[in-house]
């Protein structure tokens, strides 16, 4: 756009914010002053938990009908105009949506235009002032934060009512878990496929020349964007109900393949690609922003490290932490090998370019958190047992007194890394907590525990070790043989010399 459309863009947002927004907001407000009182009467009596039964008779009625117009009635004031495409099935046919893509809090009007099903939803939400009271409305399954057992109990409540033959309304879950910019489709959440029963794909697009819905981490906050969208003449949304999609035997038994599947079929439709990045990568690139790294650092595609390595997030979080350490330096969230060696307080060796070059994975020369996760885990953690620390506390402890001092220090990691001139005082340091010049067995593995980089560092010096050890043995096998096959020799030659004599 050129500086005089910008600036005719600009006027015209001006000019329509002081008109409309004020408008809408008392139109907004007013519809809130006659919903509220329903719905705290639809929801009064009404349990949050424990033996919960789908409303039914004059609370039904209210729900479905008045609410649902009333909550129509309030997007329309904000200026929506909503496409409603396909047809919605009944509960008993599917009775679970699915929604996606998922970017942001406008997105609950497809609530609205599905007759106000039950959503999941955290139970802290259930308490905030005015809209709290609206999504008791829709009986949602909670979620919560500080229950350890409440992902189990959150996908025996899905189960439940989707098994329930049409008893309880359907279940609307947006399996992205977070909201994206609507650029592709992460990976889906298991949670709606767990239940096996057919799930109803539904479509959500805003094909508005200016964006002002889409909230993620990077972009504007919430007040920003609702003022935003005030000021436009209008915001279209199209909600496309596509056919139900029947789980076949397979994916019954695997949820997975069923929720990869659909998740195809609606980024077919939708013409966007698909990526294996889950919601835990968002919350990882959150970590990392905190962290003070590039946001992009936290992608990892955490579902596949943590099927193949067996990691949990809370695992991958402290790596970040670790990784954070080590790259804080770094311009881009990447590694170079002089802050690998910065960070493990030791010089570049060639020793330490044979570990690094195990973490570079695709020989770029700098390691990013993905391989150094991989890293860590498959080459560093496994290397780190008790057996091999204790291993590592004798070889230092030369004089074997039980505790280490600066010079032994120095002497084996002299050996270890090839360098002569090695100064390791800040290292030692470091090990040595309590100051008194001697590390002990505790203060040893402590560190060892905590830096697992060391490790691998340690075992393939020992695998050398034992390495040159072979050798020299054969060597000496080799050497022992020959002599012996050199006195024989001899022992023949002085026979036959005295055979000669005799004759």
């Amino acid at each position: 756009m050129n500086t005089c459309g910008l600036c005719g863009f600009f006027l015209q947002f001006v000019l329509l914010g002081f008109l409309l927004v004020p408008l809408r907001t008392i139109c907004m407000v007013l519809v809130l002053l006659v919903t509220w009182p329903i719905a705290a009467i639809v929801t009064l009596g009404q349990p949050l938990k424990g033996a919960v039964e789908p409303m039914a008779g004059w609370r039904r009625f209210l729900c479905r009908v008045v609410i649902s117009s009333l909550g129509q009635l309030y997007y329309l004031a904000m200026g929506f105009r909503v496409v409603v495409k396909g047809q919605q099935v009944s509960s008993a046919q599917a009775p679970i949506l699915v929604v996606a893509p998922h970017s942001s809090f406008f997105d609950g009007i497809v609530c609205i235009v599905a007759g106000l099903p039950s959503t999941v939803s955290r139970t802290e939400t259930l308490f905030v002032p005015i809209f709290g009271r609206f999504l008791r409305c829709l009986q949602p399954v909670l979620v919560s934060r500080v229950d350890p057992d409440s992902r189990k109990n959150t996908i025996l409540e899905i189960e439940k009512r989707s098994t329930s033959g049409g008893h309880w309304p359907q279940v609307l879950i947006f399996p992205e878990g977070t909201c994206t910019n609507r650029s592709c489709l992460i990976t889906f959440k298991q949670g709606a496929f767990i239940p096996g029963v057919p799930v109803q794909p539904v479509l959500l697009k805003y094909p508005n020349k200016l964006d002002t819905i889409s909230w993620t981490w990077q972009g504007p906050a919430l007040k920003t964007l609702l003022l935003f969208t005030l000021c436009q003449p209008f915001t279209t949304v199209q909600i496309e109900f596509m056919p139900p999609q029947v789980p076949t035997e397979d994916e019954k038994k695997s949820p997975s393949l069923f929720a990869n599947r659909v998740r195809a079929l609606m980024a077919q439709e939708l013409g966007l690609p698909v990526t294996d990045h889950t919601y835990e990568d968002c919350r990882l690139m959150i970590s990392a922003g905190e962290l003070t790294l590039p946001m992009e650092t936290g992608l990892v595609e955490f579902t596949k490290i943590s099927k193949k390595l067996n990691l949990k997030w809370d695992n991958v979080r402290k790596e970040l932490e670790s990784f954070s350490a080590i790259a804080s330096s770094c311009k881009g969230g990447r590694i170079k090998i002089e802050e690998f060696a910065s960070f493990l307080k030791l010089p570049v060796s060639p020793a330490l370019q044979e570990l690094f070059a195990l973490f570079d994975r695709d020989g770029n020369g700098t390691i990013d958190f993905r391989e150094y996760v991989i890293g860590v885990t498959v080459l560093c953690r496994p290397a780190n047992t008790e057996e091999v620390i204790q291993m590592a506390f004798k070889l230092f402890d030369t004089d074997e007194d039980q505790s280490i001092t600066q010079e032994e220090f120095s002497s084996l990691l002299r050996s270890a890394l090839g360098v002569s001139d090695l100064n390791v005082s800040s290292l030692f340091r470091e090990i040595d907590t309590d100051g008194s010049g001697h590390i002990t067995y505790s203060e040893f593995e402590s560190f060892a525990l905590s830096h697992p980089e060391y490790a691998k560092l340690f075992t393939t010096y020992l695998e050398l070790q034992r390495y040159y050890a072979l050798q020299e043995a054969e060597l000496d096998s080799i050497c022992s043989s020959c002599s012996s096959e050199d006195l024989r020799s001899e022992d023949n030659q002085e026979g036959s010399t005295s055979d000669k004599k005799e004759d």
